[in-house]
């Protein structure tokens, strides 16, 4: 199992940031490869995603930490876990943090790509593209 641990400051409070985590819907806008989100509950997400040139529909389990502003999901494939934790800086900037675990095998099975660590590099790319994109929609 792989762990990637990636962090981003966004200029936003860390209630709009918490905001823009449950808003399933908008996924596509900053999770790579996720084409159609839908809430189905509180805990789950429907995820439509595109991987290995084909469309995958994917069960995602959302969890609330608390009101550590912490919140963990997991895949039922391709098999991704990870956690987003939202540390206020102070009123106006907010710390996000991702941990993101995976088991490269697995992965390459589920979704194809790459192997080893050219793999390891493409995962670490998505991740801090997807939090670009996460950052930019928290500042707008």
């Amino acid at each position: 199992m792989r762990t990637l641990e990636e962090q981003i400051e966004v200029t936003a409070p860390v209630g709009t940031a918490w905001s823009q985590l449950h808003r399933v819907a908008e996924y596509p806008e900053f999770v790579g490869g996720v084409v159609h989100a839908t809430a189905r509950g509180r805990r789950h997400a429907d995820l439509e995603v595109e991987f290995g040139g084909e469309r995958h529909r994917v069960d995602a389990e959302l969890t609330d930490h608390g009101r550590g502003r912490v919140m963990s999901w997991e895949t039922d494939g391709p098999p991704l876990r990870g956690t987003f934790a939202l540390r206020p800086l102070d009123a106006s900037r907010t710390q996000v943090q991702v941990r993101l675990e995976y088991d490269p095998d697995e992965l390459k099975d589920a979704v194809g790509g790459p192997r080893g660590f050219a793999q390891s590099r493409a995962v670490e790319e998505a991740v801090r593209s997807d939090l670009q994109l996460f950052k930019q929609l928290c500042e707008e």
